[in-house]
């Protein structure tokens, strides 16, 4: 007998799948079916278990019925690299689930142990997305999804700063968000984020292109030292002063219009078409290209073609900070 097709609003469906490889995603796809399970039976057996715990014959113990008919959830991690036997026992169990049994995978994706996810799919498993946040533009989504899910108002410019602060953890970027959420009244700013985060923010990346691409070498080199020695990559570094240089020389040759027209023709949010408007002042065109190419050299320093990452990036700072007074010059 398949497994029926289970809602995705069906957290006590009888297999939730999440894949992917975001940690604190796959946490709370745990934590959602727990959460749902124990409002229904608050005695809720819960087995979380890695993928070598779980040994042929091993589910079909767990899911054997209880003297007390208690409600079970049985969470598999790393699904992907259970045995070849251990995973006959799951597809097995696929199409005949237990009542009042949940039972979770969760899954990286890709090709190891793709039958298993192909059989889980095909019995009608609630599945969850759980993908690894890569871009930028992801964890901003992210942030003001979790802001709006707490039931809290935040300006873009707010949730930026608090991107450029904390970086790409999502578990760092979740807690911020909470953080604020339960410390502050009211709609959050730029302002509170940069009370709450004002260390972490010197120390980013981010900071170093604005000090830089403002023409302030001085407080780039000093944001630059701060930032590697919290541990900040350097690589993280040269791509935030090429992305700080990009944005001046698109808006240097983009026509002129609102900063709402500009950020859809530039692809940017209109609070950055305002930011980066202050920043080009003494910008020229043989300004941006003298930068972009400093950057690349730095770029190639840090990724194994120098012998001083430190050195190569300190180079590239002072470059773009005079490239950005080439016309006060």
């Amino acid at each position: 007998m398949a497994t029926r097709k289970t809602s995705p609003d069906d957290l006590l469906g009888p297999v939730t799948l999440a894949v992917g490889q975001e940690d604190l995603l796959l946490d709370r796809a745990v934590q959602e079916v727990v959460a749902a399970a124990r409002a229904a039976d608050a005695d809720t057996d819960v087995r979380d278990l890695t993928s070598d715990q779980l040994q042929p014959g091993s589910l079909a113990e767990l899911t054997s019925p209880s003297l007390f008919a208690e409600r079970k959830v049985l969470v598999v991690r790393n699904a992907q690299d259970l045995s070849a036997d251990t995973i006959k026992d799951v597809k097995a169990y696929l199409d005949d689930p237990v009542e009042d049994i949940s039972l979770v995978l969760l899954h990286a994706g890709g090709a190891k142990g793709k039958g298993l996810l192909d059989a889980a799919r095909k019995a009608g498993a609630r599945e969850v997305a759980c993908p690894k946040t890569t871009k930028p533009a992801e964890r901003l989504t992210f942030v003001r999804q979790e802001f709006r899910a707490l039931g809290r108002a935040a300006t873009p410019e707010a949730c930026q700063a608090l991107v450029d602060s904390i970086g790409s953890d999502l578990r760092e970027l979740a807690s911020a968000c909470a953080q604020l959420t339960a410390d502050v009244d009211g709609t959050i700013d730029e302002a509170v984020v940069g009370r709450y985060y004002t260390g972490r923010a010197e120390a980013s990346s981010f900071n170093v292109a604005d000090r830089a691409v403002e023409g302030r070498a001085a407080e780039a080199l000093e944001a630059l030292r701060w930032s590697l020695s919290t541990g900040v990559a350097p690589v993280l570094i040269t791509s935030a002063l090429a992305q700080g240089v990009r944005a001046i020389g698109k808006l240097s040759s983009a026509r002129g219009g609102r900063p709402a027209d500009l950020a859809r023709e530039l692809g940017m949010p209109p609070w950055k078409i305002d930011r980066v408007r202050q920043q080009m002042r003494g910008w020229t065109p043989d300004g941006v290209s003298v930068a972009l190419r400093a950057i690349a050299d730095a770029d190639a320093g840090v990724k194994g073609g120098g012998d001083d990452p430190e050195y190569a990036l300190e180079k590239a700072v002072v470059a773009v900070a005079r490239a950005a007074r080439m016309r006060r010059g």
